[in-house]
């Protein structure tokens, strides 16, 4: 809204302002007078906002008329800066003046007055909040992208140093983990894959299903600590905090490329090539960072609130990796439950794994969008979500 400057003791602000009559409003020093007329008398008040939060600020003296002509002068803070007027009646503050006005070496600069509602208000911030959202996270992973990478480097290496194997754990843990599953679920529950019954099959569709899964409970299992594990930059420096749950999506990316590679030996072992639609790839990738990153957001605010859930978090990953068919085939479930499980992200991107590393097509298009929208929707909300705590977080820790 383009500010005009009011030198006093110009009119020039003069409306024909709904229930509210006709509204004059002129510079009066650091003040605002304002002139209206109600439908009948009664007590007029006025309060003084911050625009750019809207946080409330302080509350005038309410005026009380004998007439419907109203006089009031609304004294605004002596200190520079934007400020917001709300004037109304005292028994109905649901419609009300509005005018955004700056002080600036002792005069006053403001827009014209217009009436407004709390609800009018509302879809104002919406509206204005929708572009941020989408812009600011890429915006700040971009402005710290070298932080960003310096502190994946540093939690990859902290996680094994001082062992013997050092940084080789990255490439060992996921190995040893598969194969652990393997042996409980291929060879002493002898499950398989109707896309392949072999024993060999069941290990290329296990692995599949595990490489978006890998990725994704690292970080999430990690996000609700991961602010009290960094709890000097919160409390004593001037921090994006917003990057520390970004790197544990890419740590865990990490873990999963090394996963992939040894995914892509033992494709080239069982069947002599890898299929072209493994092209398709960066499709299934963006959106599972997008869903990852959000519920990581998500998960590390709440997390500094409720300490307990990291032990919580542990136990329904738990419970969602045996509800996605991972290690086991989709035929061993009911068909009605199948309907129910397709909404689950995971049994998504785990579809649509094994459809273009092993059976040399494309993944399906509907639950592929799908999943694009809920994961970009994730990812801005859960980024909107830590951005509004965030600001209580050194209190709290």
């Amino acid at each position: 809204m383009p500010v005009v400057p009011v030198p006093f003791p110009v009119r020039d602000h003069l409306e024909q302002m709904d229930t509210f009559g006709v509204v004059e409003a002129e510079a009066d020093g650091t003040a605002i007078r304002l002139r209206f007329e109600l439908d009948a008398p009664g007590v007029v008040g006025w309060q003084i906002y911050d625009p750019a939060t809207g946080a409330f600020l302080f509350e005038g003296q309410w005026t009380e008329t004998r007439g419907t002509k109203v006089n009031v002068r609304v004294a605004l803070p002596g200190e520079d800066g934007p400020y917001r007027v709300q004037v109304a009646p005292v028994a109905d503050r649901e419609r009300f003046i509005l005018i955004d006005a700056r002080v600036g070496q002792g005069q006053v600069a403001m827009s014209p007055p217009r009436v407004a509602s709390n609800a009018s208000l509302r879809r104002e911030r919406l509206l204005r909040a929708i572009p941020k959202a989408l812009l600011y996270p890429p915006r700040s992973l971009w402005l710290n992208r070298k932080l960003i990478r310096s502190m994946v480097r540093r939690d990859i290496l902290a996680r094994y140093r001082g062992s013997f194997a050092g940084a080789l754990w990255t490439f060992l843990n996921p190995l040893l983990l598969m194969a652990t599953y393997f042996f409980v679920f291929g060879i002493v529950l002898k499950a398989r894959f109707s896309g392949d019954p072999s024993r060999s099959g069941f290990v290329l569709y296990f692995l599949a299903g595990m490489l978006p899964w890998l990725a994704f409970a690292e970080a999430v299992g990690r996000s609700p600590s991961v602010m009290l594990e960094y709890r000097n930059f919160v409390k004593k420096l001037v921090f994006p905090l917003e990057t520390l749950p970004v790197n544990l999506v890419i740590s865990g990316a990490v873990t999963e490329a090394f996963a992939l590679a040894i995914f892509v030996v033992g494709l080239l072992l069982a069947r002599g090539a890898v299929p072209a639609s493994m092209l398709w790839l960066p499709v299934l990738i963006v959106p599972q960072l997008l869903l990852t990153a959000g519920l990581c957001w998500f998960l590390a605010a709440l997390g500094v609130f409720v300490r307990d859930f990291g032990q919580i978090m542990t136990f329904l990953l738990t419970l969602w990796f045996f509800l996605t068919p991972i290690c086991y085939s989709e035929a061993a479930i009911p068909p009605g439950a199948v309907k129910i499980l397709a909404v689950n992200p995971i049994f998504v991107l785990v579809r649509s794994y094994r459809a273009i590393l092993l059976e040399n097509r494309p993944p399906d298009f509907g639950p592929l969008f799908a999943l694009w929208i809920a994961s970009a929707a994730v990812a801005v909300c859960g980024y909107a979500w830590f951005h509004r705590l965030r600001k209580s977080f050194a209190d709290v820790i």
